[in-house]
């Protein structure tokens, strides 16, 4: 799919638009799935938008990556009218299994458990489903110039402005805004060339990743059953389909990569049961390093992060690109109100509005998902006593299921306006 350029012909002195010399009020650097979230959650604002991204295939294209979507987040995709688009290139899921290895005991939740008016609970998405519909929507934005491929290559803050040099073609244009908003990725070069510190860790485990396809129906159900060595989940796609999200120790995960298919797929069924009967292997397996991360800041003068540019997560509960989504959702919110009132979307005291209202609550998960890894990635026996008694009492007690449900799938904490239309 071809990406527009800019609609507007700019040099590298351009003229300013304003009196103020501003040619946009807010420039976006990166175009993956947040960066576009933020643009099109921005349509209705009256702010004038530079998306940028340097590439045309991302890495998550080419891997075929594959995503939860939580409940929140398909709420704010309807409130910014685009989820009509994506829902029929996904898959939902109605009930979710969790479970702690060989205990016999396994929690089910269904979507009756917090409303009786919808069968679904949450839905699993490739990565194109929803890069292609949000593509489309923002160019369709009279607002927003999409500029693909492009490369930031400096950036220079001002009390008043932040300058940003683009390279295009090997020519160097300057733009100049009162906002510029890091969606570029954990290693962003927005976010290090500012300054921002992040801590946190990587993890003893790495990631496998694949697509199978069972023999017996999915039956819109999600697992997520723990093992000593790490989380393991099954995800259900549309065509009967299903993602793998295996997590081992480094050294564990390199040896199941490196079998064949035969020897791969019997260690599959033998960690995940038979329940689907015959599993078949579709594609490339693909291994990532598991990291947990939070940036000291979400903002500056003149600059905001949003998505995993600001943190990232360990995997478990499919948290990382919801906690991304809500990010976008609720800057867009901070700045749209901000403009409305005559505010400079740029000030400090505004963009806090926004670092106040993500930093913990993503902190919250960042926190739940490394103490699940921890609490179940392990045979200490105080911990298998724990865990398994949780489990037995979430089963039991409907206030903590719940309760653990509505954390799962975004419903604690603050709702962005954009979700509450619906």
């Amino acid at each position: 799919m071809a990406l527009t350029q800019f609609t507007q012909t700019i040099s590298p002195q351009q003229p300013a638009t304003d009196k103020r010399g501003y040619d946009y009020d807010l420039v976006i650097v990166g175009g993956g799935i947040v960066g576009l979230t933020l643009a099109a959650a921005l349509k209705d604002s009256g702010l004038n938008i530079l998306l940028i991204e340097a590439k045309v295939t991302s890495a998550s294209v080419a891997k075929g990556q594959a995503y939860a979507v939580h409940m929140l987040s398909a709420l704010i995709y309807q409130g910014i009218g685009v989820w009509h688009k994506i829902l029929p290139h996904i898959a939902k899921y109605c009930h979710v299994r969790l479970s702690d290895a060989d205990y016999p005991d396994v929690v089910e939740f269904a979507s009756t458990d917090i409303d009786k008016s919808t069968s679904e609970l949450g839905y699993v998405a490739e990565h194109q489903a929803l890069l292609q519909p949000l593509q489309e929507f923002v160019q369709k934005c009279p607002n927003v110039n999409y500029l693909c491929p492009a490369e930031v290559v400096n950036t220079k803050h001002q009390q008043d402005i932040v300058t940003i040099d683009i390279k295009i073609s090997q020519q160097i244009y300057t733009v100049r805004s009162k906002l510029l908003v890091a969606a570029d990725g954990s290693r962003s070069p927005i976010r290090q060339a500012a300054g921002i510190k992040t801590h946190g860790w990587k993890y003893w485990q790495s990631c496998i990743v694949a697509f199978v396809k069972p023999e017996k129906p999915h039956n819109d159900t999600a697992y997520e059953r723990f093992w000593p060595s790490g989380p393991f989940a099954i995800l259900p796609l549309p065509g009967n389909r299903c993602r793998i999200v295996w997590t081992a120790p480094h050294e564990e995960a390199k040896a199941l990569c490196a079998l064949d298919d035969e020897q791969f797929l019997a260690e599959l069924s033998r960690r995940f049961g038979n329940q689907m009967g015959k599993l078949e292997l579709l594609g490339e397996r693909f291994i990532f390093q598991v990291q947990l991360m939070q940036s000291d800041r979400y903002v500056l003068p003149r600059l905001a992060l949003i998505g995993d540019a600001a943190h990232n997560c360990h995997p478990v509960g499919g948290q990382g690109l919801n906690l991304g989504i809500r990010d976008a959702a609720a800057l867009a919110q901070v700045i749209q109100t901000a403009h409305a009132k005559g505010e400079d979307i740029g000030k400090i005291q505004v963009l806090k509005r926004y670092e106040n209202w993500r930093k913990l609550e993503n902190l919250a998960i960042l926190g739940f998902t490394d103490l699940l890894d921890r609490m179940f990635s392990n045979q200490i026996l105080p911990l298998v006593v724990v865990r398994r008694l949780g489990l037995w009492l979430m089963q039991r007690v409907p206030p903590l299921k719940v309760f653990a449900l509505k954390l799962m799938i975004g419903l604690k904490g603050r709702t962005p306006q954009l979700a509450q239309r619906f």
